[in-house]
Order: C-alpha cells, then sequence, then structure tokens
C-alpha cells in the first residue's frame, strides 16, 4: 500500500503543493513646471525685385508647456546690426540691410517684441503643442544690391 499511495502523491498538480506571497510597490512621478519650444519654421519672404509695396510671410512657432503654466513668449531684435523689435534688420553678404517687421497679428499692427506684458504673446499651458503665427512684412523702402538678406531671430519663453 506505500507504494500505491506514494505514485498517488505524484500524481498530484504541483500546484496544490505551491504556496504564494504577495506585497505591493508604490509608483510616482513629480511634474514640474515646464515649457519648451516644440518647432520653429524659417520665415521666408520669397524673391522681390523693387521694394515699391510690401511683401508679407507667415511662420509658426510651436510651443508645449505644462498644463496651468503661464508663459511669455518673447521674439528679440535679431542678428542685425542696430535692429531694433520695430525695425529688424536682414543683411547681406555685402552688408546691405533690408528692414523688416514681425507682428502678433494678421492685421500688422502690433509688433512681436521682447518686453513681457507689452510686446510679447502671453498664455497658460495645456500640456500639448500651441501653435502661434509669426506675421512678417518687408515694407516699401529703398531697394539695395541684389542678394540673398537674412536675419535670425532669437525666441524666448518664459514661464
Amino acid at each position: 500500500m506505500r507504494f500505491a499511495l506514494a505514485g498517488c502523491l505524484a500524481l498530484l498538480p504541483l500546484a496544490a503543493l505551491s504556496q504564494t506571497a504577495t506585497d505591493s510597490f508604490d509608483v510616482r512621478i513629480t511634474i514640474a513646471e515646464e515649457c519648451e519650444i516644440t518647432s520653429t519654421q524659417t520665415l521666408d519672404f520669397g524673391n522681390a525685385g523693387v521694394l515699391s509695396t510690401n511683401v508679407d510671410a507667415t511662420a509658426v512657432l510651436q510651443v508645449t508647456c505644462t498644463n496651468s503654466t503661464p508663459y511669455d513668449i518673447a521674439l528679440d531684435a535679431g542678428d542685425g546690426s542696430g535692429a531694433t523689435v520695430s525695425d529688424r534688420l536682414m543683411t547681406s553678404a555685402a552688408s546691405d540691410t533690408i528692414t523688416y517687421r514681425l507682428y502678433s497679428d494678421s492685421g500688422r499692427t502690433s509688433i512681436w517684441g521682447e518686453t513681457s506684458g507689452t510686446d510679447t504673446q502671453g498664455a497658460t499651458g495645456n500640456g500639448s503643442a500651441q501653435s502661434y503665427t509669426i506675421y512678417g512684412r518687408v515694407p516699401v523702402q529703398t531697394t539695395p544690391a541684389a542678394g540673398d538678406f537674412t536675419d535670425t531671430v532669437g525666441v524666448t519663453v518664459t514661464y
């Protein structure tokens, strides 16, 4: 009979003899207020001849900030020597310049600058990318010699 009992125990599922232990662990993250400049586009005025009419163009800037984070977007005067936020300057290899302006509205009446609460764009983050259109204009002016004109404008997001 002993042999028969040992044979029966060998046929029992292993789980019937197993035991378990359980525990848990915490999961955590702390989200800090933060903003990122998600993307920028080149503001390209294209090809122009004599600057006898305004030349307009737009570009899109995207900012992502944590939900409920207030922020302000500033655009500096650019790299053009002597430029201001109201009269930015693109420069050619021959050091000729073309004046241009950046606006925060499609009517091109509000200069987009770098003085918080005065000429910047403020908003509150929603956790997703938020898009802003930069409205550019090359106003009527004396036309310089032909060439390629460029500038680099700094973007600062303060939060």
